[in-house]
């Protein structure tokens, strides 16, 4: 609601004057908003004030109004509602400095002030412990704009699908705060598409302890799929690996990506690994090979080939695995490789 038609009219020298007097690079400011320049009123001394106050040096503020200029256009009043705010959850105003350097325009969006206390006060309630609520202010920001009863609604909703599927009261709470930690975003979905993709995996034959399984694996992205979007996924594994649906279930459960992900991208997995060489059958015995990217397939292939080890011929669970569970096993194979023939401590027979 800034911007305006800059083209008739000229930069405000007292914004300018003062971003300089600050060392504030004006060049990024003009390539990425240059619009902020042209407002009438700005605050730029003032927010300056406020954030050396907190303990930024002149350098972090700087970089701090180079990377989100709308700063200047914050009250004095406003910034410290924010400061406040955010305090309930930092450990101290050096941590708090340095979450605004990183994510400024978090810090500084202040129109959801209340929904955003409101909150932050109901993720305390819940049991978020201080250090995950600061990483959803800063990744997850647009969880704080809802109302609060929103995420109540949601919360709830989660908590009663939990104790439907079998799950205890005793677990259900460390089971929701699990579930928030991995996936803040399953709170931007209405409640009715979490009930939707329940129904959908009951009705696709997964018991209820099955679905809690997903549910865990999946991380709550399975709250940001569709009904339809997860019946083409798995009609299209369904066509690959030429199996029942019994046995297709077999394979979701172990690998929750053919769930998740769209026909495309497993279609693009799948074509990576055939290219090199790699056959159906081989993918249906480790189907979590799909996680990989091509590009990540393709380069661990590299690695093994060159150690002379033949992935067409095995199994692919040395290609399958984590980065750092592929260096261990890469690591495993290369020093037996490398191990010599011989026993070098075996004493030599001289003639003499």
């Amino acid at each position: 609601h800034y911007t305006t038609d800059i083209r008739s009219r000229e930069e405000n020298k007292k914004i300018i004057e003062s971003l300089y007097r600050l060392a504030v690079d004006l060049k990024k400011i003009r390539r990425l908003k240059e619009w902020v320049l042209f407002q009438d009123v700005a605050y730029v001394k003032e927010t300056a004030n406020i954030l050396q106050e907190m303990g930024a040096d002149k350098a972090t503020v700087a970089s701090i109004l180079e990377r989100w200029p709308e700063a200047i256009l914050r009250s004095p009043a406003e910034i410290n509602s924010q400061r406040e705010l955010w305090q309930l959850v930092c450990q101290n105003e050096k941590q708090l400095i340095k979450l605004i350097e990183q994510f400024p325009e978090s810090f500084f969006t202040t129109e959801f002030h209340e929904n955003q206390k409101a909150n932050i006060l109901f993720f305390q309630e819940l049991g978020l412990r201080n250090n995950i609520i600061t990483r959803f202010l800063t990744s997850a920001p647009n969880i704080f704009y809802n109302p609060v009863e929103k995420n109540k609604h949601t919360i709830k909703t989660l908590q009663r699908s939990y104790l439907s599927l079998g799950g205890s009261d005793a677990n259900m709470k460390i089971w929701i705060l699990k579930l928030l930690s991995q996936n803040p975003f399953i709170l931007l979905n209405t409640s009715t598409v979490v009930q939707e993709n329940l129904e959908f995996l009951q009705k696709n034959d997964f018991t209820n302890d099955e679905v809690l399984q997903l549910l865990s694996k999946l991380k709550g992205f399975i709250f940001q799929l569709t009904p339809t979007s997860m019946q083409k996924s798995m009609l299209f594994s369904k066509n690959v690996f030429k199996c029942s649906d019994q046995e297709l279930k077999h394979l979701v459960l172990r690998c929750p990506a053919l769930l998740y992900y769209s026909v495309p991208i497993l279609e693009e997995r799948l074509e990576g690994l055939l290219k090199e060489g790699i056959s159906i059958e081989q993918i249906r015995e480790t189907p979590m090979v799909l996680e990989l990217t091509p590009q990540i397939v393709q380069y661990r292939i590299k690695k093994l080939s060159a150690l002379g080890y033949n992935i067409r011929s095995g199994t692919l669970e040395t290609l399958n695995s984590t980065r750092k569970d592929f260096e261990v096993s890469f690591g495993k194979i290369q020093s037996k490789k490398e191990r010599p023939m011989f026993n070098p401590v075996a004493p030599i027979n001289a003639e003499d």
